[in-house]
């Protein structure tokens, strides 16, 4: 483990990475002070015409060219770099952080990577077959070109891998469940465990006293129940199919549907899979998945864009009930990503009428986008109602240098 000076630590930066299967986005952080020096985005990686999106000094360049491959991408990338700045030598990178969406029962916290590690990540690749392998070319394209920096891997489930066996566990066949690694793994953690510190540092409380829900609201979707900064339930399960509503997925759903559409619609796994995880949630009931279009649709009497927001308001009212049952107490209702963070009417249609558990919302406080931590309870109500800019990135640059001990 390496060590460094506080002026070093000051100034350290970590360059984080978000390698999807068509896409790699990016960020360089300094975790000191949680500021983004630059971020960016390359976009359909394998396709004929790539584009790419570098923001750096205030300035956005973009560049349509072909990206054959990741490998090409981040080359492309890191020439941005060299290009427009700024210098990575002069950021004094320190770590590289990948986010990788599933770690299994193998991984609690954020690991240097190594060969196990890299073999670990492919092993579970069956869990999360949309998301491990592209996590893992990321990292190996990473080292290839930045092999004097150590790279870190930090895992999407692993603030849910201690959930109580109770919530972690599906009621089928034991042995089966062990054998092919059916258990609750969660996802958004990263977001969860930041955005739940968060709170705590805001409100000027220990985080080991509070009781809290925290609604990750954006095309996906997820709830946690958190008790002393330890999560003991949370709604994606094996995958991040099951629980709330989405913007294309049907969140929880009796899995006789499964059956049922193969034996009586001719549909195939791969169709039906296709159908939950792309073609259901909001989109699936009314066309559209940007909650913008879905309330200008309402707003026009469209009845399937009513019923699609009432489903899912429904289901999200429901989880908050089951999660204040679990706690027992209920001291935080955190809002957060881009619905939670942008939609008053998904905040305030969602509590409307929890008054008497000691829920409300202050009409004036919850108009409009939040961009920073906003409290929108009114004074003196029993349960603090806040909304809290998410920072994947910034928690992922964080647990990076906590690793490298820089």
């Amino acid at each position: 483990m390496s060590t460094s000076t506080p002026s070093e630590q000051h100034h350290a930066s970590v360059l984080v990475i978000n390698s999807g299967s068509s896409s790699i986005k990016y960020q360089l952080v300094t975790p000191h002070d949680g500021a983004a020096v630059a971020s960016g985005l390359v976009e359909r990686i394998g396709e004929t015409a790539g584009a790419v999106k570098h923001v750096a000094h205030g300035t956005t360049t973009r560049r349509e060219v072909p990206v054959p491959d990741h490998g090409a991408g981040l080359r492309i990338v890191l020439g941005l770099f060299e290009e427009v700045g700024p210098d990575l030598q002069d950021a004094h990178v320190v770590a590289v952080g990948h986010r990788v969406v599933q770690g299994g029962d193998r991984f609690d916290g954020p690991v240097l990577v190594d060969a196990a590690v890299e073999h670990a990540i492919e092993e579970l690749s069956p869990l999360a077959p949309l998301h491990n392998p592209p996590n893992l070319t990321g990292i190996r394209v990473g080292q290839a070109l930045l092999p004097d920096v150590p790279h870190v891997a930090v895992f999407d489930t692993a603030f849910f891998r201690h959930l109580p066996d109770a919530a972690a566990t599906y009621a089928i066949d034991a042995d089966v469940a062990a054998r092919y690694g059916v258990r609750r793994y969660g996802a958004h953690g990263t977001s969860h465990q930041y955005v739940s510190r968060q709170v705590a540092q805001i409100l000027g409380r220990p985080v080991e006293d509070l009781h809290q829900i925290v609604l990750h609201l954006g095309n996906g979707a997820s709830a946690s129940a958190v008790r002393g900064g330890v999560a003991v339930e949370t709604s994606m399960g094996m995958t991040p199919l099951e629980g709330l509503v989405m913007g294309t997925r049907s969140g929880d759903i009796d899995p006789a549907v499964v059956f049922h559409l193969y034996r009586n619609a001719g549909m195939s796994v791969d169709e039906i899979d296709d159908l939950l995880n792309r073609r259901s949630g909001i989109k699936g009931l009314s066309g559209e998945n940007d909650f913008r279009a879905l309330h200008d649709l309402v707003a026009a009497g469209d009845a399937g864009a009513r019923l699609a927001l009432d489903v899912y308001l429904h289901r999200l009212r429901k989880y908050i009930g089951a999660y204040h049952a679990v706690l027992g107490r209920l001291d935080v209702i955190t809002f957060t990503a881009g619905v939670g963070e942008n939609d008053d009417i998904v905040r305030a249609s969602v509590l409307a009428g929890l008054e008497p558990l000691g829920i409300e919302v202050d009409a004036a406080r919850n108009d409009g986008r939040k961009s920073e931590p906003t409290v929108i309870s009114p004074d003196g109500a029993r349960v603090t109602v806040l909304v809290v800019p998410t920072n994947e990135e910034l928690a992922i640059a964080r647990q990076a240098i906590e690793v490298v001990g820089a």
